[in-house]
């Protein structure tokens, strides 16, 4: 039985960017609740929209079963991870959340993202603990619902929960109001919480409520009873981080080693709300004549600074106060003393030559923070699709990997 891409619309207006993005993506349902497969998620990260009109096909519970036995556990994972299972998995959309999360957060957060889950502070998470991330975001998502029809709405969270009506919470209700506009803001203030809930009393009845997933059984194993030490947790969530970049990295490399520079302002490019993409791209050519490309250390230890760039950002204020641009030699000590992250020469150049839309070899604060925040946005907003132009360079390079 499929349920056809046209229900959609039914339930559109009642849906946040996020569950419509989710909803777009999906392809698998199992009592009424969507899931994603891992190639669905890998293409919701990756890709403007997919690659064909899915159905949602539903799945049995052998099917289900089948699919889960295939999970390998936490300790044989690696940046292939979601690759290799393709389809035979299936990630709920809290835990769709979570992962977005995980892209955005730089290392030193993943300690902190353990130690949220850890409420009993025995250096391990077990399955109880984490799926208190359940009910975290769906409390949130209750906070942010649109009003109107309640049978459309009891749809939806159906659809991204499995249930029809709420269940009772194991947070506090106290503050409420304040509770962050973030994800991973709910996550840490909500977690804390938790420490003086009934977690421990409610956590048998989350659980029975809720199907097991791929990640479910990849963390505490097929009956549940494993517990997560914090190498496991940091390895999984840099390995995802890793996966991804390689992904898009290889969508442009076409087998090299490297990908050319103006690919890789192509990929910064996306993750904005420049408007005018064409004139960055022209700077760019016009200012980087010889093509040396990005290898993938370069372009991974890039994107790991922007995971930093909260921190960064404060470095940056101070030149900002001061009315003063940076330079290159400023801009890669003020990465590394505020992320601990070594930018190569010719990567920080190449981002001048990006972002230094006056060509003064500085860069201001709204010349690259004010433009690189919107990546922080990554997979919470639609992709702005960017045209990639045939140049003479890349006809080069297509020419010599046909050889």
């Amino acid at each position: 039985v499929t349920e056809s891409r046209s229900h959609l619309e039914d339930l559109h207006l009642y849906a946040t960017p996020r569950e419509q993005r989710f909803r777009m993506f999906a392809s698998l349902e199992f009592e009424g609740q969507l899931f994603m497969t891992p190639y669905d998620f890998i293409q919701a990260v990756t890709s403007d929209e997919p690659k064909c009109a899915k159905k949602w096909r539903s799945l049995s519970k052998q099917e289900l079963n089948q699919i889960l036995m295939e999970t390998p556990p936490v300790w044989r994972g690696s940046s292939k991870l979601f690759r290799n299972l393709n389809e035979k998995g299936v990630i709920s959309y809290t835990e769709y959340l979570f992962l977005l999360c995980i892209l955005t957060k730089p290392h030193a957060g993943f300690r902190i993202a353990f130690n949220m889950f850890d409420t009993d502070g025995n250096e391990m998470v077990d399955k109880k603990e984490f799926l208190v991330l359940q009910e975290i975001f769906r409390k949130k998502n209750e906070k942010r619902e649109r009003k109107g029809d309640e049978e459309k709405r009891a749809m939806l969270r159906l659809q991204l929960y499995g249930y029809h009506t709420s269940t009772n919470s194991v947070l506090k209700t106290e503050g409420e109001d304040l509770v962050p506009r973030s994800y991973w803001d709910t996550l840490r203030r909500s977690t804390s919480q938790a420490l003086f809930s009934d977690l421990a009393e409610r956590a048998d009845d989350i659980s029975s409520s809720l199907s097991d997933t791929t990640l479910l059984i990849h963390f505490f194993g097929k009956k549940g009873k494993a517990e997560l030490n914090f190498e496991d947790f940091y390895r999984f969530m840099d390995n995802l981080q890793t996966e991804v970049l390689e992904i898009e990295f290889l969508s442009y490399s076409n087998g090299m080693n490297t990908i050319s520079e103006e690919d890789f302002a192509h990929i910064l490019l996306r993750y904005t709300n420049v408007e005018n993409t064409a004139s960055y791209l022209e700077n760019m050519r016009c200012t980087i004549p010889e093509e040396k490309g990005i290898t993938f250390e370069e372009f991974r230890s890039f994107f790991q600074f922007l995971n930093n760039l909260e921190d960064f950002t404060i470095a940056m204020q101070m030149y900002n106060f001061a009315s003063r641009s940076i330079g290159q030699d400023e801009f890669k000590r003020a990465v590394y003393v505020a992320t601990g992250v070594k930018l190569s020469p010719h990567l920080v150049n190449t981002v001048f030559k990006i972002f230094d839309v006056d060509r003064d070899d500085q860069l201001s604060y709204k010349e690259f923070i004010g433009i690189m925040k919107d990546r922080l946005n990554r997979g919470f907003r639609g992709y702005k699709p960017i045209q990639r132009y045939t140049t003479f360079k890349s006809c080069v390079r297509k020419e010599l990997y046909s050889r």
